[in-house]
């Protein structure tokens, strides 16, 4: 686990973005394909500009090239996101602190000791019908936008969405009002460093996925991550199956 938690501590490292990439302007029209491979340089020298399947120049659902790429940037965004509070909740929920004895249940069924996976098992199908239902509400709301990601919107954008609804009391992104506005310069900056961190994540989550489900996949992780029976990619196994 001491190495787990030092891969997160780590993860501000990886997302470095050189100086030079806060000269980019703000997206406020159509990225091109040039325009991308630009911002590939500026995100890691290294590797560069990298599309081996060629999906920027495909056009989904009639978008057009560039409202393709607006839709795989926008989708790029958001699975780091999820990935980033994947592999920090996975820590967390490790801790003795979320996995521990509790003298007030989380949720009906709890059972003290139980890896992350098997914690998500053991949450009833009522509860986690309604983490769906919430995933799918933020989903909804995120998609009402004045500019629309696909066509010339800032990919990764979510909106303010206090006060639409009566149960609307925070924004998602700094609910309480803390953080301090920033420059335009801060701003693009900020978006880069995410990215980076966010494909970073994704590494990290599944390598813990991969190391519990199958020990030994991940030399580095070798010993440090629980066993886990079950199947990361099977959401509800323990509620119902719709093929037997």
């Amino acid at each position: 686990m001491k190495a787990v938690l030092a891969l997160a501590l780590a993860a501000p490292a990886f997302g470095f973005v050189t100086p030079a990439a806060t000269s980019r302007a703000s997206v406020q029209v159509h990225e091109t394909k040039d325009d991308l491979a630009d911002l590939a340089k500026e995100l890691n020298p290294v590797i560069g500009f990298w599309d081996p399947l060629g999906c920027l120049n495909l056009d989904f659902w009639g978008l057009g090239t560039e409202g393709t790429i607006g839709y795989l940037r926008h989708a790029e965004i958001k699975h780091g996101r999820v990935a980033m509070a994947g592999f920090l909740g996975y820590l967390v929920q490790s801790t003795d602190f979320v996995s521990g004895p509790h003298k007030i249940l989380p949720f009906k069924g709890y059972t003290p000791g139980l890896t992350p996976p098997e914690q998500w098992d053991a949450i009833p199908l009522i509860g986690k019908l309604q983490i769906f239902t919430l995933i799918g509400m933020l989903e909804s709301y995120g998609e009402i936008l004045e500019v629309h990601y696909c066509n010339g919107g800032l990919p990764g954008y979510y909106p303010p969405i206090k006060g639409n609804r009566p149960e609307l009391w925070f924004n998602l992104y700094d609910p309480f009002g803390w953080f301090p506005e920033k420059t335009e310069e801060e701003k693009i900056r900020g978006r880069q460093v995410e990215i980076n961190n966010g494909r970073l994540a994704q590494f990290g989550i599944l390598s813990l996925l991969s190391e519990a489900t199958t020990p030994g996949s991940v030399p580095a992780l070798k010993g440090l991550i629980p066993v886990y029976e079950g199947n990361p990619m099977i959401p509800f196994e323990g509620d119902f199956s719709i093929f037997s």
